[in-house]
């Protein structure tokens, strides 16, 4: 379940609110502008971080919709994490030192509205012995065709923005046998590898 954001910030969040969203932009390789593009960041958010920050939060945060609060703590201090920082703190003190973070944003990924097509496919491994092949469908949705030692089975749909190759895949809407939508991770211990298959 997503928190609810609170009134709670930094003092100094106003004077570093401009960096912080062009550090992510720039993280990520994409201006955030569609709503596609604030999903794509708390599915990756929550890969890096395990903080789960919903898309409405940075829509407010990147001043999209309206907000009738200040971001909180744990919304700065999620997108500074993401950029390899211990904190918000930490980002705003480093902004005039030429000291990169100590973790990489993204590493190898499938960023799914800019890099695959319908009927695209992807194979997913994870620990222990993990397998699951799904198929793309379209507007970041997903069918398990295959699986082999998960609870995911063939006819399971879900819905993701992005895959990070060595993070945990967060599977948000997943539907087994009509039951109603869950949220699901993948890669809990060392997180997922993918290959991805094109569609000839």
């Amino acid at each position: 379940m997503v928190k609810k954001e609170t009134s709670n910030i930094y003092p100094n969040a106003p004077q570093w609110h401009e960096s912080l969203c062009s550090a992510v932009e720039k993280s990520i390789h994409r201006k955030m502008v569609e709503q596609a593009d604030f999903e794509f960041l708390s599915n990756a958010v929550f890969s890096r971080t395990h903080e789960l920050i919903s898309a409405t939060t940075f829509k407010r945060f990147w001043g999209k919709i309206q907000a009738d609060y200040a971001p909180s703590a744990r919304t700065v201090n999620a997108l500074a994490q993401f950029l390899g920082y211990p904190d918000f703190d930490s980002f705003c003190q480093n902004q005039n030192d030429d000291t990169p973070p100590s973790n990489p944003v993204l590493g190898e990924h499938i960023d799914v509205d800019k890099d695959i097509d319908v009927d695209d496919e992807i194979t997913l491994y994870w620990a222990p012995d993990r397998v699951c092949h799904i198929r793309y469908t379209g507007n970041c949705e997903f069918v398990v065709t295959k699986s082999e030692k998960t609870r995911l089975q063939p006819g399971d749909t879900f819905s993701c923005n992005v895959f990070i190759n060595g993070e945990q895949l967060y599977l948000k809407d997943l539907v087994q046998d009509g039951r109603p939508p869950v949220n699901y991770i993948c890669g809990m211990k060392g997180g997922i590898r993918y290959e991805l298959q094109k569609h000839s």
